[in-house]
């Protein structure tokens, strides 16, 4: 693992040099170019990369546009071809696996319409219509007397607008989703109506090695050399392919260094219109508790793993590691980014000017002009739950917690929850499964050590929580040696005999619960006073900048601009593209067996393959967690690229979009198109995609 210090301290004592950082001033697209499609940057666009950026355009750039499930992806052919990343359809390959066969190691390629293979419990969305219906929400939430019936008459008016939109585009043999989203947090409403695919199947993908060139530590790292794609088709209720007319074209020349490219996808969650005081609650409390957290977990995993391989593997602990890995690098940016003075300098510059501006218009002062003051009162009453939310906001966690501590926990809420809540409880409790004792030891101290450490040794939480002990590892210890919770099998007899009263990890939960229900509870009613009034100041933004700042990412549909470009790094220049001769370069450095290994037909050279071919670039386009898979177009909308991570100079972005050198990093269509024709033999695929013509077969020679 990197060390955190390691990874921020530079950035971090570069912004601490920098002259002057207190009189920094927020730049133009500080609040970054995730540009919605109800709201299109038409002009700015037209203007700046000299064309005609249309209604038209933006159209047929979101037709062609699709979604997955937490990832993106196109159409690239009128016969339902799409392409996304590998980690997008990675479970996918998995899932149609027969018995066998070794899909994810050994790549696949359906060499015959015949031979593609349906994905279970798989879908893909396309974004037929976006409607603004801030109008349809925010009067009737206007009318409401408090926060709770503001949440309720908002959840009822989108779900008016849901129905209505759905009877209206609903047509024989279409499903429609139709998705209410908040932007502006809440300043605005648009209503998105998706036509989804629900006969989605493999067509190729090649081998996980070549997918996940690097692993985790090439992860948020550029020059990369990650084959990350996949082909997919989707059919019609017919089971025939579906035919659509909106299709990006296969872009087989690539792009240039100062290109214009645009990305669409859909970018998850970010805080870049949130208030000062968000942010310093979020250096102060939250983020340093998220990171401690993961990497404390991920420590464990990795302790655990490296002296069990054989049952870690059976476990799959090494993508469960890498998920952790990949959610501990981008809290350590977002942290990173909160601690740089250069940063929250050109953050409260921008507070400044919005405040400014609201002060100056006496309309939007009446309405908004206590806003800030009563948002960072907020964050002091929040402040005040520190205690509690290092030692609980985790606490149980399925992804990364102690399974006792899950068990134990909701039996505790059986006592004292409904005959209906109780049966919930009940089933939660029993779906827990057991971790290795190794680990789970691991795991169930560190539970145990945040309660200590967030009371401190003396407060009557952490003395039940080591329980007599001299230390939390001892505490975990006898408390695993001693309850009848702590493995599944006996957890599920033992309860529907009845709570059993004198269970040392049930006596532990019990006396943990009423601090937890109390932060649930009065830490919930702060997040709900805290988003009604950043729906407020959505409000005043938006009516102060009105479209010319993007809202936030959340995870719909947006289109970003930007233009192929190296940047400084490390003393020198990272390239604006990398190619297959750089991919061999790093086989050969590290070797056989490490994070740059190759699939055994790639490590000779394949007949044909032409080295110097562009593998993967980079550009300034606004991109984020979500955006994997998002097609990358130019101009005269030809894909020349799937977007799938970001370099570590843009793990600032959750807070500021700052291009000088943050980056997005693309798997180039040229490489696709060289790998498929001259590598898998895919040639009715290369086909279909530079002509557009669907071929039952590869021939044979």
């Amino acid at each position: 693992m990197k060390p955190f210090g390691i990874l921020l301290a530079l950035p971090i004592a570069l912004a601490a040099q920098q002259p002057g950082a207190d009189t920094m001033r927020a730049g133009r697209f500080d609040a970054g170019k995730m540009w919605t499609f109800e709201y299109p940057p038409d002009r700015y666009f037209s203007e700046t990369y000299g064309f005609t950026a249309d209604s038209g355009w933006f159209a047929r750039a979101r037709l062609a546009a699709l979604r997955l499930p937490g990832c993106s992806a196109a159409f690239v052919s009128p016969n339902g071809l799409v392409v996304t990343n590998h980690h997008c359809a990675r479970d996918g390959i998995s899932a149609v696996t027969k018995p066998g066969e070794t899909l994810l190691d050994s790549g696949f390629v359906a060499h015959a319409l015949a031979d593609e293979r349906r994905l279970p419990d798989f879908f893909v969305d396309q974004l037929l219509a976006v409607q603004d219906i801030t109008n349809d929400i925010l009067p009737v939430v206007d009318r409401a007397s408090s926060d709770t019936a503001r949440a309720r008459v908002r959840r009822e008016a989108g779900a008016a607008v849901q129905a209505r939109l759905k009877a209206r585009y609903t047509s024989p043999g279409d499903s429609i989703w139709v998705q209410v989203v908040a932007l502006y947090n809440g300043g605005r409403y648009s209503a998105y109506v998706f036509r989804r695919f629900l006969d989605v199947r493999l067509v190729a993908a090649p081998e996980l090695q070549m997918g996940f060139f690097g692993g985790d530590p090439d992860n948020f790292t550029y020059p990369r050399y990650a084959l990350d794609f996949s082909v997919l088709r989707i059919y019609g209720t017919d089971g025939k392919p579906y035919r659509t007319s909106n299709w990006y074209t296969w872009g087989k020349d690539g792009v240039n260094a100062g290109d214009a490219v645009f990305v669409i996808g859909n970018p998850g969650s970010t805080s870049r219109l949130k208030a000062m005081a968000q942010l310093e609650y979020e250096r102060g409390v939250s983020v340093p508790a998220q990171v401690g957290f993961l990497s404390t977990r991920l420590s464990a995993l990795r302790a655990y793993y490296g002296a069990h391989r054989v049952t870690g593997d059976s476990l799959d602990m090494r993508n469960w590691m890498f998920g952790l890995s990949n959610s501990l690098k981008s809290s350590e940016g977002r942290l990173g980014a909160l601690l740089d003075p250069g940063i929250m300098a050109r953050r409260r510059d921008a507070e400044r000017q919005l405040a400014d501006s609201l002060a100056a218009r006496r309309d939007l002062k009446e309405r908004y002009g206590t806003l800030l003051e009563r948002m960072a009162d907020v964050q002091r009453r929040k402040t005040t739950f520190a205690a509690p939310y290092r030692a609980f906001a985790f606490f149980a966690n399925s992804f990364a917690g102690s399974a006792l501590v899950r068990r134990a926990i909701n039996a505790a809420r059986i006592a004292a929850a409904s005959a209906d809540s109780a049966a919930v409880f009940s089933r939660r409790a029993a779906a827990v499964g057991n971790l290795p004792r190794e680990l789970e030891q691991r795991f169930l101290a560190l539970d145990l050590g945040d309660i200590v450490r967030a009371y401190g040794p003396a407060h009557p939480l952490a003395q039940a929580a080591l329980a007599g002990r001299a230390s939390p590892e001892a505490a975990a210890a006898a408390l695993l040696d001693s309850s009848a919770l702590a493995d599944s099998a006996k957890a599920d007899l033992t309860l529907s005999a009845g709570l059993p009263t004198d269970d040392p990890a049930l006596q532990l939960a019990t006396a943990l619960l009423p601090a937890m229900q109390a932060f649930e509870r009065d830490f919930g009613a702060l997040a709900t006073e805290e988003r009604e009034l950043a729906s407020n100041l959505g409000r005043a933004r938006f009516a102060v900048y009105g479209r010319s700042v993007p809202p936030d990412g959340t995870f719909s549909p947006r289109i970003a601009d930007g233009v192929v470009q190296g940047y400084a790094y490390n003393g020198t220049i990272a390239p604006p593209f990398t190619t297959f001769y750089g991919m061999y370069d790093r086989f050969r450095s590290a070797g056989p067996g490490s994070d740059w290994d190759l699939p055994y037909r790639w490590r000779t050279p394949p007949p044909g393959l032409d080295l110097g071919t562009p593998l993967d670039f980079v550009s300034t386009a606004d991109t984020y967690g979500g955006n994997s898979g998002s097609p990358v177009v130019t101009k005269d909308l030809r894909l020349v690229g799937l977007n799938f991570d970001r370099n570590i100079d843009a793990l600032v972005r959750d807070y500021i979009y700052l291009p000088a050198r943050g980056r997005n990093v693309m798997v180039d269509v040229r490489a696709i198109q060289a790998a498929l024709a001259n590598v898998y033999g895919a040639r009715r695929i290369v086909t279909e995609l530079t002509t557009g013509q669907l071929g039952e077969s590869d021939s044979r020679d």
